[in-house]
């Protein structure tokens, strides 16, 4: 008996496997992760969330009096099928409810939990019998009490981030098996509304009116310099860089900061996790590194400054000749700053089941180099110069899988740092037609 294969697998122009199982094991895949997510955030919000958000929000505040004290005991059952026991004080008190005396048993604090039982009897001294203590009982259920309340940041940062990424996941992954159900790769490849709403980059960038396959310029004029009259925007992928490592080290330390308190919590009650604290080690080395790198990268961006670049128009013509202003801030030295234009194209193509970008620069053009420069704190390095499109010069072009930019890059190499790339794009529009008026004659008639 041959089973169906659950996936689709490309080998040239042959494709293995069938389609409609393999749909249907991709959409049962995250079906999965959004049932798992829904389930999850479910059983966050039922135990912990709602609870708690109850207490601070539902529950009204009265006076206790302290008539009893004691301990509760929890037993812990290890995976060695061990068991050890915890003790947490535990105070009777009394309170008025609409005018009606009630007793009830109520925990102060849930960090008053101790693996020794003297400690917990010790702790039982902080409270005297006939002490006024703050409560907050619940008006459905007036037996309810609790002595303290307030919110618990991190379970809440864990029950949006988890369930949260569950659902997006699994719901944006089941949208698309079932958007390409039933359907052909050709009828899939036709962009809808649905698809633009899922991938908006899909539809390719916006074009020129009067000029079609050339990228439309309304980005690029929208912002006037102070010298010039266009500033340019700035494509650096530094700040990106900046934001995806700052994103890791933020989300990767959040995990560990809660891996880190229940390793911390086993230990004040007197058990050790050898496995959570095997793994902290080099969870910790991973956390510590990526916020080396996030702070190194930090200090680079500021140290360096921001880069600014004016141009005297918009859009460019082959063989035209146009001027910038650099604008370069921060402080120390520069060993060099290079200031080149330069065309690249862009090839998008999938090889086997992958999609793939190649970018190559074809052609570049220095317009000024200076060396060892000397950035003052609080001052811009400024420098104004002029250059040429080349008159047989590609225009600009962008299509959904094939791109030709233009664009000014300025490379610096900070002393001591490693070096940056700041781009600037350009849109070169094509050349305007010419009119030979030498091969016009004038003929008279009778």
């Amino acid at each position: 008996m041959r089973f169906p294969r659950f996936f689709g697998k490309k080998r040239g122009h042959r494709r293995t496997g069938s389609q409609a199982w393999a749909s249907l094991g991709d959409a049962a895949f995250h079906a999965a992760l959004l049932a798992a997510g829904i389930v999850f955030s479910g059983l966050l919000l039922s135990g912990v969330a709602v609870p708690e958000w109850r207490i601070n929000q539902h529950f009204l505040a009265t006076d206790c009096t302290v008539l009893g004290k004691g301990l509760v005991r929890r037993t812990v059952v290890a995976a060695d099928r061990s068991s050890s026991f915890t003790w947490q004080p535990c105070l009777r008190v009394r309170y008025d409810v609409a005018g009606s005396p009630t007793e009830s048993w109520s925990t102060p604090s849930r960090s008053t939990t101790a693996s020794d039982r003297a400690k917990a009897v010790a702790a039982l001294s902080a409270w005297k019998l006939g002490d006024t203590v703050p409560g907050w009982y619940d008006p459905t259920a007036p037996a309810t009490v609790v002595l303290e309340r307030g919110y618990n940041w991190w379970m809440w940062l864990l029950t949006l981030l988890l369930p949260g990424a569950l659902i997006s996941f699994g719901g944006m992954g089941l949208a698309r098996a079932i958007r390409r159900w039933g359907r052909s790769e050709e009828r899939c490849a036709v962009p809808s509304r649905f698809s633009d709403l899922l991938d908006p980059l899909a539809a390719g960038p916006r074009q020129a009116a009067e000029h079609p396959g050339v990228p439309a310029c309304d980005d690029l004029v929208n912002s006037p310099g102070t010298v010039l009259p266009y500033r340019l925007p700035i494509e650096s992928p530094e700040n990106w860089t900046l934001l995806g490592f700052g994103l890791f080290a933020f989300l990767w330390n959040s995990v560990l900061a809660v891996l880190g308190v229940g390793a911390v919590v086993d230990l004040v009650r007197g058990k050790i996790d050898w496995l959570l604290l095997t793994l902290l080690v080099p969870f910790a080395a991973v956390g510590i590194a990526s916020l080396v790198l996030f702070i190194r990268r930090g200090l680079l961006t500021t140290a360096v400054g921001p880069t600014q670049l004016e141009i005297s128009a918009q859009p460019l013509r082959p063989g035209g000749r146009y001027e910038v202003l650099l604008a370069q801030g921060g402080s120390g030295t520069l060993d060099s700053l290079r200031l080149a234009l330069t065309l690249e194209e862009q090839a998008t193509f999938t090889q086997g089941t992958d999609t793939r970008t190649e970018r190559m620069t074809v052609w570049a053009c220095d317009i000024r180099t200076w060396v060892d420069l000397q950035l003052t704190p609080g001052a811009r390095f400024e420098a104004r110069e002029a250059f040429t499109i080349p008159h047989d010069a590609m225009h600009s072009f962008a299509s959904q899988h094939n791109a030709v930019r233009w664009s000014i890059a300025v490379h610096g190499q900070p002393a001591g740092w490693p070096g940056f790339v700041r781009t600037f794009p350009l849109v070169v529009f094509p050349a305007e037609p010419t009119i030979d008026h030498g091969g016009l004659r004038r003929e008279a008639f009778p």
